[in-house]
């Protein structure tokens, strides 16, 4: 399996979430090797910051990266996006310190990817296969990430409203189940911490268009849940975005109960410290051979 970029560059606008301005995205093909990129073209020296690890500064409400004093925040839904089809190299030029929250699922974005074209190239996709579980925990928050021949995610969420309660979900990384099952999920929040949000400078460009809402007896959005556990689902996608700091797309089962963007980020923090439990491989290589190697989206290019 190859590299994967984008056949040509795609440009949108959108609100950020937080801030609640609008953001001015284009993001173009980048060569092998190069990864996911952001720029901040608002900043004179037009910073770079690398979707890594390393540069993660902050998980409070999003995951947001930084770089020499630069920042980009609520990252994660477009890193699933990339991650989900296949999307290895991206340049991604904005100009604002937040991602825009689109419809605050993914969908937006892997068709504004699908749009410009999905590239392959000349170079071999790397895999990171775990070996030995990786294991990290916060009270009765935990998440572990386990040897497994394939990719797979089973998460558990629990809240103290009757409207999710506990709900538990597991996907396999095969072909085409991240557009049908998880990319739609939407973020969600309570009204009532909405509202102590807002009061804080927070959410200033949330609404019902952009995120789940809870009330205290129903759901506030109009055309209801797209799936009936969309909380959880959402909870996925945010967890794929988040391995996608790893730089690589991982061969393994990540199993996570409670678990957020603070606690996914101490896992991959400790995945890249325990070099032992894990082998990064090519696709060409022997090792991969012996994987069931996730699937990405159908391709809408032929190899360059």
């Amino acid at each position: 399996m190859y590299q994967r970029t984008l056949a040509r560059p795609i440009s949108f606008t959108g609100i950020g979430l937080h801030l609640g301005s609008k953001v001015n995205v284009t993001i173009r093909p980048a060569d092998a090797d190069n990864g996911i990129v952001f720029v901040r073209t608002d900043l004179p020296d037009h910073v770079e910051i690398k979707a890594d690890v390393e540069n993660v500064v902050d998980t409070k409400f999003a995951t947001t990266l930084g770089h020499n004093g630069a920042k980009i925040s609520t990252v994660e839904h477009l890193l699933a996006a990339f991650l989900g089809l296949g999307i290895d190299n991206a340049i991604i030029e904005i100009d604002s310190s937040e991602v825009p929250i689109m419809d605050g699922s993914a969908s937006p974005f892997v068709y504004l990817l699908r749009t410009a074209g999905i590239k392959v190239q000349n170079r071999f996709k790397r895999f990171l296969v775990i070996k030995k579980p990786i294991k990290v925990s916060d009270g009765d928050k935990k998440v572990i990430l386990a040897p497994l021949k394939g990719l797979k995610i089973t998460y558990t969420v629990e809240f103290d409203h009757h409207l999710i309660s506990r709900q538990s979900c597991a996907m396999e990384f095969s072909n085409g189940v991240f557009e049908r099952e998880i990319c739609r999920a939407r973020t969600f929040g309570f009204l009532k911490e909405i509202e102590v949000l807002r009061a804080n400078g927070f959410a200033k460009g949330g609404s019902l268009d952009n995120s789940i809402v809870l009330g205290d007896f129903r759901v506030l959005n109009e055309d209801g849940l797209r799936f009936p556990d969309e909380f959880v689902r959402h909870k996925i996608l945010d967890s794929i975005g988040d391995l996608s700091l790893l730089g690589v797309p991982v061969i393994g089962h990540l199993i996570a109960y409670k678990s957020g963007h603070a606690l996914n980020h101490k896992l991959i923090k400790k995945v890249v410290s325990n070099r032992k439990s894990w082998r990064l491989v090519k696709a060409a290589d022997e090792v991969a051979e012996t994987c069931q190697v996730p699937s990405f989206g159908l391709l809408g290019e032929v190899p360059a």
